[in-house]
């Protein structure tokens, strides 16, 4: 599965899959109780799938870290995240050696560690294959739309006729100055 459906939602512990779209929102699951709520547009939701690291070279999309973390450890579960500022560091050095120090804080680390060992657990981290084919993806597309295109031009739209409308056109308008109340 991809990091397209899975998201968090500031204020709510946890991550959550997205299940159905209404009208003021969409209804997600929690991946930690599997109970569902409606989320509305008051709620600040990022997905996953377009969260990025800091790095001294620019930025590391999430999916990558992802694989980094699992990698390491073998397609097995992370440190705790629970572990003190100075451990979670040194993990996530281990794992990301260029990380911007300066931007990238102790509590984003114990998010994405938390956050890894979550979907992990829920067998939800995409295989990596899966994340090459999709990082190629969106490459090629740009490159399919760039070609000329051999349509037909579309006729201009005819405008109707205005509509006559039934009220009296001219004359002095109404002083409300005369009226009684």
């Amino acid at each position: 599965m991809s990091l397209d459906k899975i998201v968090s939602i500031s204020g709510k512990p946890g991550l959550y899959h997205l299940r159905a779209q209404t009208r003021t929102g969409f209804i997600a699951e929690s991946l930690t109780d599997g109970k569902k709520m409606p989320v509305g547009l008051r709620h600040n939701v990022s997905v996953l799938s377009e969260i990025s690291i800091y790095t001294l070279d620019g930025e590391t999309p999430l999916r990558e870290v992802f694989a980094k973390i699992a990698e390491k450890e073998n397609g097995g579960k992370a440190i705790d995240h629970k572990g003190s500022k100075d451990e979670l560091e040194a993990y996530f050095f281990e794992i990301l050696p260029n990380f911007d120090e300066d931007r990238v804080y102790a509590s984003d680390i114990k998010k994405v560690i938390q956050w890894y060992n979550l979907l992990q657990e829920n067998d939800l981290l995409p295989a990596q294959k899966e994340e090459e084919q999709a990082a190629e993806e969106p490459k090629e597309k740009p490159a399919a739309k760039a070609a000329p295109k051999t349509e037909k031009a579309k006729p201009a739209a005819t405008k109707a006729a205005p509509k006559s409308s039934s009220a009296k056109k001219g004359g002095t308008a109404k002083s409300t100055a005369a009226r009684k109340k």
